[in-house]
């Protein structure tokens, strides 16, 4: 139950069930669910970097989520924030990094902030960057390279700078802003155009086994609140992966 493996359904709605001494009324439906990987997770503590009050921005680290499953929220950021976060507040998810990538991600804390942030990620009004390092040499082009296929049938488009080659590695080293977030868009416009991300188990070379090495350093917004320009940049002191 502390883990977010009970659930109960009400008249027709199916929650979480978090209290032990909530009694059940005749009529509902208690489900349990039990998956033994996932309730033995237990991720690295993410990294408060600023606390805005209405919202905050967090260093995700490799192997946190950031979303949970009928088997368990106990290793989303989201719950991590809600149990520890002083003072205590609750946490909603407006945006997602993949469980393999880490980097910076914002938790609202109210509904109404929560739910503006949704639409500014809708309408792309959020500038989002990351660093990543591929197999091969990317090829040098004097403007950012546009990059824009189609992912499940809906519009992504991802703008790639060079940044540095490693030819002992034969490895390179990029800056990419995304203008859509479609599920894993970078590893999947990066595999397709023939660069695959270093440590994708997806999208990427067979046996390479390193941790993934995507990061997002930079988020750029007008703040929901204040509506003051803001940009929240990865400290030194935290890892990037890239």
């Amino acid at each position: 139950m502390s883990k977010g493996a009970v659930w109960l359904t009400h008249d027709e709605h199916t929650a979480r069930l978090r209290r032990a001494k909530r009694k059940p009324l005749a009529g509902d439906t208690l489900h349990l669910y039990y998956d033994e990987q996932v309730l033995a997770e237990e991720p690295t503590p993410p990294t408060l970097v600023a606390d805005e009050g209405d919202y905050s921005v967090w260093y995700k680290p490799y192997g946190m989520r950031s979303q949970g499953s009928k088997y368990g929220d106990h290793c989303t950021i989201n719950r991590w924030v809600e149990q520890n976060l002083e003072p205590e507040r609750p946490a909603f998810i407006v945006h997602r990094l993949d469980r393999a990538a880490t980097g910076l991600i914002i938790i609202a804390h109210k509904k109404r902030v929560a739910a503006e942030f949704t639409r500014m990620f809708q309408q792309r009004s959020i500038d989002k960057r990351y660093r990543v390092t591929v197999h091969g040499e990317f090829p040098d082009t004097p403007e950012p390279q546009l990059i824009e296929r189609e992912i499940e049938g809906r519009s992504a488009r991802s703008l790639i700078t060079k940044l540095a080659f490693n030819g002992e590695q034969n490895r390179t080293h990029l800056d990419v802003s995304i203008e859509t977030g479609r599920k894993h868009q970078i590893r999947r416009h990066l595999a397709e155009a023939g660069f695959p991300v270093v440590g994708d188990r997806l999208y990427g070379q067979k046996g390479d086994s390193e941790d993934l090495c995507l990061t997002a350093y930079q988020l750029t917004f007008a703040c929901p609140v204040t509506h003051w320009r803001k940009s929240f940049n990865l400290p030194d002191s935290l890892p990037s992966n890239s």
